[in-house]
């Protein structure tokens, strides 16, 4: 190894930052921080959401008569495709929840958008289950606020 000088240049003539100097590295843009389990927050929180949805769609699918409507009704037109849609809506989520722990930039992507759409089909549930309701879009706001806040810090690909 070789022994620097007063300038902050090595004998070989290699340049070395104040940070080298004494022994620290710099801090880059990669740099993993604790913030990072808000990434791992929003994969387990997605990979709920999912399921909920999966277990909506079931439940709309083969006992449709469990969902009281109120005076106002649902806001759903035909209760079976909706069931699809939830149903379809959670196994995209549960496929999408696993890269995302990885940090795929595309399940980044993916995981803001199904937490958009999620919130939204959400408002069917706004007449018949409105505390249910707004649990899940809260929760679908902050796998938003997770993914796009500190979804950086867990990339594993180029950027």
């Amino acid at each position: 190894m070789s022994e620097q000088t007063r300038s902050g240049t090595t004998d070989d003539g290699g340049a070395h930052s104040a940070d080298a100097m004494v022994g620290r590295s710099p801090v880059t843009a990669t740099t993993t921080t604790g913030w990072v389990g808000w990434i791992f927050f929003a994969a387990i929180m997605l990979i709920t959401v999912g399921l909920f949805n999966v277990i909506d769609g079931l439940v709309a699918l083969f006992r449709g008569d469990l969902y009281t409507v109120t005076p106002n009704g649902l806001l759903v037109f035909d209760l079976t495709a909706w069931g699809w849609v939830h149903l379809i809506l959670g196994v995209i989520q549960l496929a999408v929840a696993f890269p995302l722990l990885r940090g795929a930039r595309w399940a980044r992507v993916l995981t803001i958008l199904l937490a958009v759409v999620n919130a939204a089909t959400q408002l069917a549930f706004l007449s018949a289950f409105p505390v249910w309701a707004v649990i899940v879009i809260a929760l679908d706001v902050l796998v938003i606020w997770a993914v796009v806040v500190h979804g950086d810090e867990l990339e594993t690909g180029p950027r």
